[in-house]
């Protein structure tokens, strides 16, 4: 499961990685990555596995996983190939949030005491390679808090001051698809994406940008925007669903967003108000034409 896990809180405590994989929240029992390349990664354990780690609360640079000894020592390089390594990769392509679970160490002072903390959801925003200190070429991913997920100094505060109850549980991400997306309220509403929707409709395109079929190709795999055809915001409130997405490099979702390019029904691309080719589409990917109408409606002028 890729989020958060219901009835879970932030600042939850396990004695025991066994507790912490029966709760769902990290469900490998060693390694610190759950996840594959093609789903990305559920979760990860900081807890002081890797020397070229660091953790500033907020931030965490993240070392992939491999080449190690029963020592902890580095002894040869890291690769994207291992699973975790690419399960990471996918979470950054995919923009997809990734449980961080922190456990009782002396090279942290985020880290608990004893045991494991459930410290929130992050996101993986950046990933480097580089020589380690013991030599050997690693894979460093940068991970960082959503604005919504507390301070993992807060949470120790709280479990040592323990004050009023904390909120429930985030509701359950909604199923593929929505004709109406939720909105959940925090400090501001904001609309709940299904990345479910946009996900499949990048698998059928395989990360080729349907208006220019430009492939960003990045190490570990390749990189694609889902782009909503009727804007999800008020005052469009377009549908969460694959007809009203399309993928598109970075360079045509701008255009795309900002009025650049707009879609006959027909699927012709008009770019700067010259057509330009027609829309490249796959047999399962059926576009919503009502939604092209209202993209095409907002940027007549």
């Amino acid at each position: 499961m890729i989020g958060e896990i219901p009835n879970v809180e932030v600042g939850q405590l396990y004695e025991s990685r066994r507790l912490a994989h029966e709760a769902g929240v990290h469900r490998p029992l060693q390694a610190g990555i759950c996840g594959t390349k093609k789903t990305g990664a559920e979760s990860i354990v900081v807890s002081g596995g890797y020397k070229d780690d660091d953790d500033y609360g907020k931030v965490i640079i993240y070392t992939g996983h491999g080449g190690q000894d029963g020592s902890r020592n580095q002894v040869s390089d890291q690769t994207l190939d291992d699973p975790g390594n690419a399960a990471l990769v996918t979470s950054h392509l995919e923009g997809l949030p990734v449980r961080v679970i922190r456990g009782a160490h002396s090279g942290s002072s985020y880290a608990p005491t004893s045991g494991y903390r459930y410290d929130g959801l992050y996101r993986v925003t950046s990933y480097g390679s580089k020589p380690g200190i013991d030599g050997f070429l690693i894979w460093q991913f940068r991970l960082e808090a959503y604005d919504d997920t507390p301070p993992p100094e807060a949470v120790q505060q709280e479990l040592r001051e323990p004050s009023e109850p904390r909120p429930g549980p985030v509701p359950e991400q909604p199923s593929p698809g929505t004709e109406v997306p939720e909105r959940v309220t925090t400090s501001v509403q904001r609309i709940v994406r299904s990345t479910a929707v946009t996900r499949q409709v990048k698998s059928w395109y395989d990360g080729a940008c349907q208006i220019c079929a430009t492939t960003v190709q990045l190490p570990g795999g390749n990189y694609s925007e889902g782009a909503h055809v009727q804007a999800l915001g008020s005052p469009h409130n377009g549908p969460d669903i694959t007809g009203n997405v399309l993928c598109l490099c970075p360079t045509c979702h701008v255009m795309f967003d900002g009025g650049a390019i707009v879609l006959l029904d027909d699927l012709t691309i008009v770019r700067h108000g010259e057509p330009a080719g027609r829309l490249r589409t796959h047999p399962k990917h059926v576009i919503n034409f009502a939604c092209v109408a209202k993209h095409r409606d907002r940027w007549r002028q």
